[in-house]
């Protein structure tokens, strides 16, 4: 589901050009159409998963983009790990402790590089845990907008983590350290 999401949207949204737009704009996130996707190691094999988000704040301005702001909330007690077993050890006390920690927090303090790749440091907060975490990210033009409209933006944000630095250390014969991140967020700029 999120490759094939991914590939309609990278397809069809062509990187747009930089310019038309002044200062920083507050940006909606469509939660509906963007795709948190991780993916966990179990006995070596690669197995996807998905987390929703339950808040963003986003301010983007796409002339200077380390003027731009991200403040992102995800909800691990609706996560899903791929099947019902994994989604469930996902959420228990030794790994995301859903229970106690209903919240996973990701604000950027950096933002560097240019539209077309750009490095987004934040500090990540997972189970009372805060590290700092870089990502890898694009921005696209979202299926079928106009070339230099950009009201409607796709943003990629590639990366990893290591689970064991936030706690998250159960499950440790089955499941590896390493997280991949897969994120896609379709975001519309808010009409003043």
């Amino acid at each position: 589901m999120i490759k094939s999401l991914l590939t309609a949207t990278l397809m069809a949204g062509l990187l747009f050009a930089q310019g038309a737009q002044a200062a920083p704009a507050a940006f909606r996130l469509d939660a509906q159409d963007s795709v948190v996707g991780f993916t966990y190691y179990l006995g070596g094999k690669a197995t996807q998963g998905q987390m929703p988000v339950s808040a963003a704040e986003l301010s983007l301005d796409l002339e200077n983009i380390a003027a731009s702001r991200i403040d992102v909330t995800l909800s691990p007690d609706h996560a899903r790990a791929g099947f019902v077993i994994a989604t469930e050890a996902l959420k228990s006390a030794s790994v995301l402790d859903a229970r106690h920690y209903p919240d996973i927090r990701f604000v950027a303090r950096r933002i560097t590089g240019t539209l077309n790749g750009a490095e987004v440091t934040g500090d990540l907060t997972l189970r009372g845990v805060t590290k700092p975490v870089t990502l890898n990210a694009q921005l696209y033009r979202q299926r079928g907008t106009d070339v230099g409209e950009l009201d409607h933006l796709a943003i990629l944000l590639t990366g990893s983590l290591d689970r064991m630095a936030f706690g998250a250390e159960g499950y440790a014969d089955l499941v590896g350290p390493q997280i991949d991140l897969r994120i896609l967020a379709q975001v519309d700029r808010v009409k003043s």
